[in-house]
C-alpha cells in the first residue's frame, strides 16, 4: 500500500492539480513545508487503514450486535433518535481495535505497577471497554441506552482518534438508511472473525435484506 502511495503521488505529481483530496495534500504546508512522497505514502497508509478499515469494522459488528438483540433494533427502528447512542455502544461492545501500544516517555506508576522511561505498554480498550469500575454489572451487556458510555475507543488525550467525528457520523447515516431502507435484516448463517489479535472485525456476515 505504501509502495503504490508512493508512486501515486509521484505521478500526481507531474500532473495538474485537480480539485481533490490528493491535490490539497500535496500542495499543503504542514509546518515545515509541504510533505514529500515518502511522507504523504506513509500519510496515505495512516488514512486509509485508520479511516476505513475501523469504520467497516464497527459497521459489521455494529449490525451483528444489533441482530443478536432484536429487542433493541426494534427500538431503533421505532425511535431512529437512539441511533447516535447506539454508535457509541457499539463502539464500546465491540471496539474495533483490540489494543494499541504506547512506549512511555517517563517514569511513572500505574496501579501499583512501576512502568520505567521506555517501556513498552499496551493498552487493551476492548478490556477497558468492559470494566466493571467504569461501566458497572451491566459491563459486558449490550446497551443502546447506555448513558453515560466513556468508552476509550477512539483513544485519548493527544492520541484521540482525528477521524472521531466522521466515523460518529458514518455510522450513524448508515444505520439510519440501512433500517429505512430495509423492513426485515436476517442474519442467515453463523458469522466468521477475522484471525488476528490487533482487529476485532469480522470477515464473514451473511445477511439477508428485505424491504
Amino acid at each position: 500500500m505504501g509502495i503504490y502511495a508512493y508512486q501515486f503521488a509521484v505521478r500526481r505529481r507531474q500532473e495538474e492539480p485537480k480539485e481533490d483530496l490528493t491535490s490539497l495534500i500535496l500542495a499543503g504546508n504542514f509546518g515545515d513545508g509541504p510533505l514529500d512522497d515518502i511522507q504523504f505514502a506513509s500519510f496515505f497508509v495512516q488514512l486509509v487503514t485508520a479511516g476505513n478499515d475501523t469504520t467497516k469494522t464497527m459497521l459489521s459488528s455494529g449490525l451483528e450486535a444489533l441482530l443478536a438483540h432484536p429487542d433493541q433494533l426494534r427500538d431503533l427502528r421505532a425511535d431512529p433518535s437512539l441511533i447516535p447512542g447506539a454508535v457509541e455502544e457499539i463502539l464500546r461492545y465491540a471496539n474495533p481495535l483490540h489494543y494499541f501500544r504506547r512506549t512511555a516517555l517517563q517514569d511513572t506508576e500505574l496501579a501499583g505497577k512501576a512502568i520505567a522511561a521506555g517501556d513498552k505498554v499496551a493498552m487493551m480498550y476492548t478490556s477497558a471497554n468492559r470494566d466493571e469500575a467504569v461501566f458497572g454489572d451491566s459491563a459486558q451487556d449490550f446497551d443502546i441506552r447506555r448513558s453515560p458510555n466513556h468508552h476509550v475507543s477512539f483513544g485519548y488525550a493527544q492520541h484521540f482518534c482525528l477521524g472521531v467525528h466522521l466515523a460518529r457520523l458514518e455510522g450513524r447515516v448508515f444505520f439510519e438508511e440501512l433500517l429505512r431502507t430495509f423492513s426485515t435484516i436476517e442474519q442467515t448463517g453463523p458469522s466468521r472473525r477475522i484471525r488476528s489479535n490487533l482487529n476485532n472485525g469480522l470477515k464473514h456476515l451473511p445477511v439477508r435484506l428485505g424491504r
